[in-house]
């Protein structure tokens, strides 16, 4: 019998592990954004570098990949409200497409986790996932809800505003899973 997706051989992550797992990340999407706003600041750039480099996305991708779909979407959810709670930030008209965005991030980059695909391939299906659930999102607010605080040009510009920071993401991702994965081999 053949399957479409072809699953690796994970252990199964405990619930304890991956409650850490996911506090870990919220923690990280609050801390990492920080650096990049710190760093703006004092480069005069003001939020642009957090725009370009999507830090928010970094450890919620990465939960998904390591501790699964349940550890993502959770993370996803609740760092964008963590991180508004604690910072302001992001802006209260587009935290919930945040939050919406990254958990679908977290959970795609999870329900990913144990198919035979290199992590690049899982990132970038994650990616590609999260942006069209955070388009979903930000059409219904606009065409359903009739939301006029967010505009659907938003879409194609934070697109192009983070190239830098998908790619960043296609960079150190990989890098990471791989040193995490082999640290549980040593």
């Amino acid at each position: 019998m053949s399957t479409a997706i072809k699953t690796a051989e994970r252990p199964r992550l405990s619930v304890k592990v991956q409650t850490i797992a996911t506090l870990a990340a919220i923690v990280g999407a609050v801390a990492v954004p920080q650096v990049f706003h710190l760093l703006g600041a004092a480069s005069g750039l003001g939020t642009s570098l957090g725009e370009a480099f999507l830090p928010m996305h970094l450890p919620i991708i990465l939960v998904g990949l390591l501790a699964g779909p349940y550890a993502g979407a959770i993370a996803g959810l609740l760092g964008p409200l963590a991180s508004f709670a604690l910072s302001g930030m992001p802006g209260i008209v587009m935290l919930p497409f945040m939050m919406i965005e990254l958990c679908g991030y977290g959970l795609s980059a999870g329900l990913l986790r144990n198919t035979k695909l290199p992590t690049f391939g899982k990132v970038v299906i994650a990616q590609i996932a999260g942006r069209a659930v955070r388009a979903v999102a930000i059409l219904a607010a606009v065409y359903l809800l009739g939301n006029e605080s967010v505009r659907v040009a938003s879409i194609w510009t934070s697109i192009a505003t983070g190239l830098f920071g998908i790619a960043l993401q296609w960079a150190l991702l990989p890098l990471i899973v791989y040193r995490v994965e082999n640290l549980k081999k040593e």
